[in-house]
């Protein structure tokens, strides 16, 4: 309990302060390129992280399960074997990736509403060759549990990306060359990023030794996961495709069209995704947890996790949910300088619910070895996010993403939820803490949106929001703790715990010193 705890705080806070940096990042972003250039960089972006997955998103879970089994049995050699067989591979895969898109690079434009895209896609490219390299060293060392150097590696790549953008942006750019810049930058954040964590790795210990043939053994499991993910990522360059397609198709311009998806994607999307920097650190450190529990058949550990950390998904999401529906608007005019990006997550507030709760029952469901059946409920909840987005679209225009993305979580949360039960017979009561914290946020809102009404005639925005949201938080967490619905005293009786046991080692330290 103590190491699960010190590594999702060691995650958290890298976490929270990474994704603070991108958040103001990308407020920079759509102050200075606008929504149209942020529209056409995340186009692009969206087919490049198709590739991205063929290349890391298997190795990465596969080393790292492999590397934590070994470590059960200390085969060091093993671990060594199984890096340096994977960088081959994965370096074999991601040039043969790049010739393809460069050989018909053509055809990839025609796929493009806006056809200069392609070039924003070709910058990013050689990011592409240093990611199958990164992900190989990072999955041994997340399955090793060197959770601060993967952290760290993550920080350096957010602030190199923001300081070379800094640099190459200008004024007086043109919408592609702001996006190109950017793309540019996201390049060369990914080979520094790559070159670091390699060192950190024999930093931490960790040796290359003579590939053999577990590159097959490699091959064979992350292939299912590697499809499964591969065929998931291809949704978010389809919305990309399609939605601008489909808001040309109700009377919006190109231009219109972009502008309006960047807003969404660009804009909006990044508020929606602050709980994940909780829920998404935990979900790090639960995958070699229990796939460690798995191997050693400790079903009572897993269940505890389980338990545990379905209540906290639902904990963190609610607690920002209540802010957004309440005073939304008014962040999106105060950060972005746009009032519909305020709107929109005004009425996507919710989202974030069900998005907390598939992203911690897919990290229970991939350590457990289930990646295929959790890929099909993903499958099902996109298909409704596709319905709404194709007959929506032209009767509530750029909400029928917002619709489209709320059923296809919520679809995705419950089958996950559902088939944990059945292949871990456990119990995961959810109706009774959901009903709570739905009536805690009740208040919340009220409270929150009453507060900073009044506070309008009296303090400037930036003021108005910090106040509201602190309250806001307040008011929450405060229910919470009335209720007795989640036990904040497990942790601070950890910490106390912790900080006890040093002080006790000094204690007994300097008295070693004294008698010497």
């Amino acid at each position: 309990m103590k190491s699960i705890f010190k590594n999702v705080a060691i995650i958290t806070a890298f976490s929270l302060l990474t994704r603070m940096l991108g958040f103001f990042f990308r407020i920079f972003l759509s102050r200075t390129i606008g929504a149209e250039a942020l529209g056409m960089y995340q186009v692009a972006l969206s087919i490049f992280m198709v590739l991205l997955t063929i290349v890391s998103s298997g190795f990465t879970l596969i080393i790292s399960r492999m590397t934590a089994s070994y470590r059960v049995g200390a085969k060091k050699k093993e671990i060594g074997s199984l890096v340096t067989s994977s960088l081959f591979v994965g370096l074999a895969v991601s040039v043969i990736l790049c010739l393809v898109i460069l050989l018909f690079r053509n055809l990839f434009a025609n796929l493009f509403t806006d056809k200069n895209c392609i070039y924003i896609l070709i910058i990013l490219l050689p990011s592409l060759i240093f990611s199958s390299v990164y992900s190989v060293f990072r999955g041994a060392m997340w399955g090793n549990d060197n959770y601060f150097g993967l952290c760290v590696s993550e920080l350096l790549e957010q602030v190199v990306k923001i300081v070379v953008c800094v640099l190459l942006l200008a004024s007086g750019m043109t919408a592609l060359q702001n996006a190109m810049s950017v793309a540019w930058s996201f390049t060369l954040s990914c080979v520094v990023s790559a070159f670091f964590v390699m060192l950190l790795y024999f930093f931490y210990g960790g040796k290359l030794n003579k590939p053999t043939n577990i590159y097959r053994k490699v091959i064979r499991q992350s292939a299912p996961i590697t499809g499964v993910r591969v065929a998931s990522s291809f949704v978010q360059p389809l919305i990309a495709l399609i939605l601008p397609a489909q808001l040309m198709a109700a009377g919006y311009t190109s231009a219109q069209s972009m502008s309006l998806y960047g807003i969404a994607i660009g804009m909006t999307l990044p508020f929606l995704s602050l709980p994940s920097a909780l829920i998404g650190s935990l979900a790090t450190a639960l995958v070699p947890d229990i796939s460690m529990a798995m191997v050693q058949n400790d079903t009572k550990h897993i269940e505890t996790r389980v338990q545990s950390s379905v209540l906290f998904a639902m904990f963190v999401s609610f607690l920002i949910v209540p802010i957004f529906i309440a005073i939304g608007d008014k962040f999106g005019v105060f950060i972005y300088d746009n009032e519909l990006s305020g709107t929109l997550l005004q009425y996507s507030a919710w989202i974030m619910i069900p998005m907390g709760l598939t992203n911690i029952s897919s990290a229970v469901l991939n350590s457990i070895g289930m990646e295929v059946k959790s890929f099909i409920n993903y499958l099902i909840g996109g298909f409704f996010m596709f319905v709404s987005i194709l007959t929506l679209t032209r009767f509530v225009g750029i909400n029928a993403l917002v619709i489209g993305m709320g059923l296809s979580s919520l679809i995705t949360a419950t089958l996950n939820l559902l088939m944990l039960k059945r292949k871990l017979k456990i119990e995961i009561n959810i109706k009774r803490n959901l009903l709570l914290f739905i009536m805690f946020s009740i208040p919340t809102v009220a409270i929150t949106s009453f507060l900073s009404s009044l506070l309008s005639y009296v303090f400037p925005m930036f003021f108005n929001l910090v106040i509201s949201t602190f309250v806001g938080i307040v008011v929450y967490v405060g229910l919470c703790l009335i209720f007795n619905v989640v036990n904040f005293s497990v942790y601070v009786v950890k910490l106390k715990e912790k900080f006890a046991g040093k002080v006790n080692v000094s204690k007994i330290k300097q008295k070693k010193k004294e008698k010497s």
